[in-house]
């Protein structure tokens, strides 16, 4: 539970940074010529196709989190991925750049930015839950470290719930970027901003706390090593 407050608080304050390159698509959403009820239903549908990207995205790196849990490297993971987040942290105190991180192959950047163009151009209703699922597949930094925290779930199932979360996160700024753009003014941008390091540093510490294993109820449980649960389930054990 502590995880997944702490992603959807790091999808908070991330998304205020996050406008300057998510805003300008919001804002071209084929929604500003409706009103009432269905402008809004046209947002969500729009944030609903984002957070379904983080969520399958969490489905994989979930899966790949397990993989090393089976490896009996849980602890370690958590604990390298938490080091690797307060050193993030420390970085952006520092005034160090950090939030683009690693890209993916540019040819597949290029292709999601085609298909969002297109699908922009068309400005229909139908279009908009693919408008936000492509959007969430575009490059960003907070991105990748809500992927690490996923990875060091070790499940499959809560890595989905983390990204999920993550992403309902970023729905208040995305929303009101979309419906109330003169509300999100440079003043709260950059007082949210300040922020993220704070968050990422608390998913640091909550993640190292977990792989040191102190027995610690919702904070730091006792992680089994999965060889323990292999004999603990053998039939055959003496």
């Amino acid at each position: 539970m502590n995880d997944m407050i702490a992603s959807f608080m790091l999808g908070f304050v991330g998304s205020f940074h996050c406008i300057g390159m998510c805003g300008p698509i919001a804002l071209t959403l084929p929604v500003q010529h409706l009103t009432g009820g269905k402008k809004m239903a046209g947002i969500l549908l729009y944030n609903a196709g984002r957070v379904s990207a983080y969520a399958i995205m969490g489905l994989i790196f979930g899966w790949l989190g397990k993989q090393l849990y089976l490896g009996g490297l849980q602890q370690w993971l958590s604990i390298i991925t938490g080091s690797l987040l307060l050193l993030v942290a420390i970085l952006k105190y520092s005034g160090i750049r950090w939030t683009r991180g690693p890209q993916p192959p540019n040819a597949f950047t290029q292709k999601i930015k085609l298909h969002l163009g297109q699908l922009l151009q068309q400005r229909r209703f139908r279009t908009l839950y693919a408008i936000g699922f492509l959007n969430g597949l575009l490059p960003c930094g907070l991105v990748y470290l809500a992927i690490a925290g996923a990875i060091a779930t070790g499940d499959v199932v809560k890595g989905t719930l983390f990204m999920a979360a993550f992403g309902a996160g970023t729905m208040p700024a995305m929303i009101g970027v979309a419906s109330f753009s003169h509300l999100i003014t440079l003043s709260v941008r950059n007082k949210m901003r300040r922020m993220i390091p704070v968050v990422v540093s608390l998913m640091g510490v909550l993640l190292i706390l977990r792989g040191l294993n102190l027995g610690i109820p919702y904070i730091s449980p006792t992680m089994v090593p999965h060889s323990e649960h292999v004999v603990k389930n053998c039939c055959h054990k003496s």
